[in-house]
């Protein structure tokens, strides 16, 4: 959500930022409907004075007897209560589609998001690690998962359809290990607190992140109206929901392991095969909620923090910056970190990090106090994945894939594996 007092002073500013954005000018329209309803807040003001001031004095004019004032002032408040609840209904209405036009922009991009009206506009930053060599032809994670027998796509489509999987044996393990390692250096070394988090969420905790209403047919929903929520930044993020945290709280680091859940109504046809894009999967998310100072410093401190898992992992990878036309709709500005894979020979997401500056605090009313002050500021939010697990399985079997279809077991993992170093077929009759 935008502040309207920044817009007021900066119109042409809030023009240009939406202009990089693809939109056309916005502020004329927002500012001409803002000043609609304070031209009624003001009538609304001047009227409820007139009336407080009216029925004092038909007390008076009772008083003294005069029953005929008494009577024509009780008709002057009787047609100003009436003449209030129509201009309240009209402040109502106004501010509803104040609100709706607000809600529907996007954030305004950081300075320093490079221009582009694509991904393929994206800026690569750095790379790191080296890309494995392999002497034979690698297999992508479909045809190793399946040649090992413990990844069945028929079997979850009998079930439930398309874009689900079944995992088995060692490869079910080694999901569970990757979640449990992430979290482990989240929490134990980078300062992250661990939530378990309700999955199921109400309107108001989607529409805080910037989920709801423009990317509805992205979730799935209830028949009670609750969401299944597509990330866990949505209910960690609204941790700090309508609350006044002192500053001597921020910053707060917040991560959780959980099932997340998606349509992918707007991926139709993209990345069918496999486990890129699924309906169901678990991520590790890590959210940060700091003072707007502290903010840029603190999307890098993230993007490290997600970028160490693939350090230990000994996983190649790269990091992008978004450019403008590529930016989330609640995003400033965002870094992509995107692992090797060699089935596809080519790098893929496999975390996003983002600084949604008050963005998202001014959709949930989010604030703190700062210290030494009476007034309150909203907080910026940052969040990131640490990392998509599903994503991290498939990045793990196509790199340290053998010739015979076997997979070693990174290092870091074989604790969390029982000491397990090589998955291989025989585990599909375990």
């Amino acid at each position: 959500m935008h502040d309207i007092r920044f817009i007021r002073e900066n119109p042409d500013a809030f023009d240009a930022g939406m202009k990089r954005r693809g939109f056309g000018p916005q502020a004329a329209d927002i500012l001409a409907l803002d000043e609609k309803r304070r031209a009624v807040q003001t009538a609304l003001q001047d009227m409820q004075k007139q009336r407080n001031d009216s029925s004092k004095l038909i007390g008076k004019a009772k008083g003294q007897g005069d029953d005929a004032e008494a009577t024509r002032l009780m008709a002057e408040v009787a047609d100003l209560k009436t003449k209030l609840q129509e201009y309240e209904a009209q402040e109502c209405d106004i501010g509803e589609a104040l609100s709706t036009m607000l809600s529907g922009l996007p954030n305004i991009p950081a300075d320093d998001v490079p221009e582009g009206a694509s991904e393929d506009d994206n800026v690569e930053l750095r790379i790191w690690g080296t890309k494995p060599a392999f002497d034979f032809a690698p297999k992508d994670h479909v045809d190793l998962g399946e040649g090992l027998g413990l990844m069945d796509f028929e079997a979850a489509a009998r079930m439930s359809g398309a874009r689900f999987v079944v995992l088995k044996g060692a490869l079910a393990r080694l999901e569970r290990a990757l979640g449990q390692f992430m979290l482990d250096v989240q929490t134990g070394d980078n300062g992250y607190t661990e939530v378990s988090p309700p999955l199921l969420v109400r309107d108001e905790a989607a529409y805080g992140v910037g989920q709801l209403p423009k990317f509805a047919d992205d979730l799935f929903r209830t028949t009670t109206d609750l969401w299944l929520i597509s990330t866990s930044e949505v209910p960690l993020t609204n941790l700090v929901r309508e609350q006044i945290v002192d500053e001597s709280a921020l910053p707060m680091r917040v991560t959780a392991l959980t099932p997340c859940f998606r349509s992918e109504a707007g991926a139709a046809g993209k990345d069918t095969r496999g486990m890129i894009r699924q309906h169901q999967f678990h991520k590790v998310e890590i959210v940060s909620v700091v003072t707007p100072e502290a903010a840029v410093a603190e999307h890098e401190r993230l993007t490290a923090c997600a970028e160490e898992i693939l350090k230990r992992l000994e996983l190649p990878y790269r990091v992008v910056v978004l450019c403008t036309g590529d930016l989330g709709f609640s995003n400033a500005k965002t870094y992509d970190i995107e692992v090797w894979l060699p089935g596809q020979d080519r790098y893929r997401e496999i975390s996003s990090c983002s600084h949604y500056t008050d963005f998202q605090a001014r959709r949930m009313n989010a604030r703190y106090r700062p210290e030494g002050e009476k007034g309150t500021r909203f907080v910026h939010t940052l969040n990131g994945s640490g990392l998509a697990v599903g994503r991290t399985l498939v990045a793990v079997l196509e790199n340290y894939q053998q010739a015979d279809g076997s997979i070693v077991v990174p290092e870091v993992l074989r604790p969390y594996m029982g000491g397990l170093e090589v998955i291989g077929a025989i585990e599909a009759s375990a």
